[in-house]
């Protein structure tokens, strides 16, 4: 198996459905050593949504400025990804089956789950899942997580710490449901709210980064 890679680089993985197309990332400078990894998981995949949507690739460039090495995929079903779109259910074993390859080919990291929109339902629904087989996660991160699209009345409790971004003009998920669903989540949890800020953050990208470079130490 190919080890991570040094530099910013395209791949393909093996996922339940086929083959998952991924962009892993490493910082500068990047040591042999244990570090983290954070995985982050793109919005809805029939409305648009990829691992090279702006908020996706924001995330993986600050945890990645902050010493993490990092990994965005396609689910299932978007551009080369093999399969079709599952709902949720399926992108969470694809969701999975890159835990396997970071494990595989850095079995002394860390990782951090990161979710936008859409994909924060699939990081949100699998990180129990992850923990109860034994991955080491560490935190989860969900960002405009669509709250009134998925069933996240299940997801109140959560292993690890959870961080929670959103803006309070978001035209896509109605942002008091947003604050409604974090004030009723039982975990450690820290909770950010971008005045002004849309569903997509248009505008708003570098503030968001600095949250998530202040948030995340190497």
């Amino acid at each position: 198996m190919n080890p991570f890679p040094a530099e910013e680089q395209r791949i393909d993985l093996q996922g339940p459905a086929g083959v998952l197309q991924a962009i892993a990332a490493a910082p500068k400078d990047a040591g042999n050593g244990p570090g983290n990894v954070t995985i982050v998981c793109h919005p809805h995949s029939l409305m648009g949504g990829t691992m090279d949507n702006k908020v996706v690739h924001t995330v993986a460039r600050a945890r990645r400025d902050c010493g993490h090495r990092t990994v965005r995929f396609n689910f299932r079903g978007v551009a080369g990804s093999a399969g079709a779109f599952d709902h949720g259910m399926g992108e969470s074993d694809d969701l999975l089956a890159v835990i396997d390859w970071v494990r595989q080919v850095r079995p002394e990291d860390r990782i951090w789950l990161a979710g936008f929109s859409f994909g924060s339902f699939v990081a949100a629904r699998t990180c129990a899942r992850a923990v109860e087989r034994g991955d080491p996660i560490d935190h989860l991160l969900l960002i405009a997580p669509a709250v009134v699209n998925y069933d996240f009345g299940q997801l109140q409790q959560f292993p690890v710490p959870l961080q929670l971004i959103y803006g309070d003009a978001d035209e896509v998920v109605d942002s008091q449901e947003i604050r409604h669903w974090s004030e009723g989540v039982q975990s450690r949890k820290s909770v950010h709210c971008l005045p002004g800020a849309g569903h997509f953050f248009h505008g708003r990208l570098t503030e968001l980064k600095e949250i998530l470079q202040q948030t995340a130490p190497a």
